[in-house]
């Protein structure tokens, strides 16, 4: 009797494990596309309404993908254009939260999510002018 305790155990704890896995590999896997399509970083190649990509938008994929290899400048330069863009997302989606959110505590978390994203958008900014690189166009400046 104790074999067989032992060993419903031991099959609980696997399919506990594997259904675990399942959900989380789901959760973590599915590229969150509702939330990156809000943010204007689609995950796949299909066109805008108008018929054609925007250049904002990217996958958090592709974006970690642009990185690697890169090293010195060329890693600067892309994890700057890159990060903007992201921000930019943040700052659009934040804007949506305080128009729509029924709770208070998420309008006020868009408000620090604007604060905050908005003067890291323009310290990088400096940076690409006091480095030499493109300053990015599509920079929350140009959004107001």
């Amino acid at each position: 009797m104790k074999k067989e305790a032992i060993l419903y155990g031991v099959t609980g704890l696997v399919v506990g494990i594997a259904a675990t896995w399942g959900v989380a590999a789901l959760s973590v896997n599915n590229n969150n596309t509702g939330m990156m399509n809000i943010m204007g970083m689609h995950t796949n190649t299909a066109t805008d309404s108008q018929g054609m990509m925007d250049n904002n938008d990217m996958s958090m994929g592709q974006m970690m993908a642009d990185l690697q290899g890169k090293t010195g400048d060329d890693f600067d330069k892309t994890f700057l254009s890159e990060m903007t863009m992201h921000h930019q997302g943040a700052i659009d989606m934040a804007k949506l939260a305080k128009a729509n959110a029924k709770h208070q505590q998420i309008k006020n978390m868009a408000d620090d999510i604007l604060s905050a994203q908005s003067k890291e958008i323009d310290m990088m900014e400096t940076w690409q002018t006091d480095w030499g690189y493109k300053a990015m166009p599509q920079s929350h400046m140009m959004s107001h």
